[in-house]
């Protein structure tokens, strides 16, 4: 079997309870949180650290693992698998906008108003619930199925 890791993080305002969203550009389109691959011989914590000082500019602290999103591929047993993570503590200034798109500030309330990534809606259910686990299937032709666990 093949896993590609990855991460994603929801930085939250301790003071007002807005979020950093990035409204992505590149590959899959839409807003999203920020994150990215896991590199070779780095820690899930680190990785996590440096994508959202590359894509936000901010300097993270204390990441906490919330949840995991994963999808398998029907017929292969590929697999992509997400560590959700998120924080309240950070320092730095936020980014207007890196290659991978526009980085700002939004409320929660806000984030179904606006144009989502592929299937962030479905991970925001992990984010914002008690649930731990986002479990997809997909295939060649596009057909997906996601269930919320």
């Amino acid at each position: 079997m093949k896993c590609e890791l990855t991460n994603m993080i929801m930085i939250e305002n301790p003071e007002n309870g807005d979020v950093v969203v990035q409204n992505r550009v590149k590959y899959w389109k839409g807003i999203t949180f920020p994150g990215g691959h896991i590199e070779k011989g780095e820690s899930f914590v680190h990785s996590v650290i440096r994508e959202a000082k590359e894509e936000t500019g901010l300097d993270i602290k204390n990441p906490k693992l919330c949840g995991t999103v994963h999808w398998c591929h029907k017929d292969t047993d590929r697999r992509y698998f997400v560590l959700l993570f998120k924080t309240n503590e950070y320092s730095g200034t936020l980014l207007d906008k890196t290659e991978e798109g526009e980085v700002f500030w939004a409320s929660k309330n806000s984030l179904n108003s606006f144009e989502l990534s592929p299937n962030f809606g479905e991970y925001l259910k992990v984010f914002l619930s008690d649930k731990s686990e986002a479990f997809g299937l997909h295939d060649d032709n596009g057909d997906e199925i996601m269930q919320i666990l």
